[in-house]
């Protein structure tokens, strides 16, 4: 009998959640906008930052430079060449 109580209360939030109609957002642009693409970079920890391509540092007392990759998506520091 306890019980009766919050069945009949749950039935009611039941039924009245279901007649609810939702309406789709209204599109505002036509066609999404895509991302530039962002340049290679290469991450140094020793200032804990990102620098572009071409960039020579001192990493761990090693000079080295920000170079592309191969396929140009990426960059990767590289040490003096000999």
């Amino acid at each position: 009998m306890r019980s009766l109580p919050v069945v009949i209360a749950a039935s009611f939030l039941f039924a009245a959640c279901s007649s609810q109609t939702t309406t789709p957002a209204a599109s505002t642009s036509a066609a999404p906008v895509k991302a530039a693409a962002k340049a290679p970079q290469c991450y140094n920890g020793d200032a804990s930052m990102f620098v572009d391509v071409g960039t020579s540092a001192s990493i761990s007392g090693v000079m080295v430079k920000c170079e592309a990759t191969g396929d140009g998506k990426s960059a990767q520091w590289m040490g003096k060449k000999h």
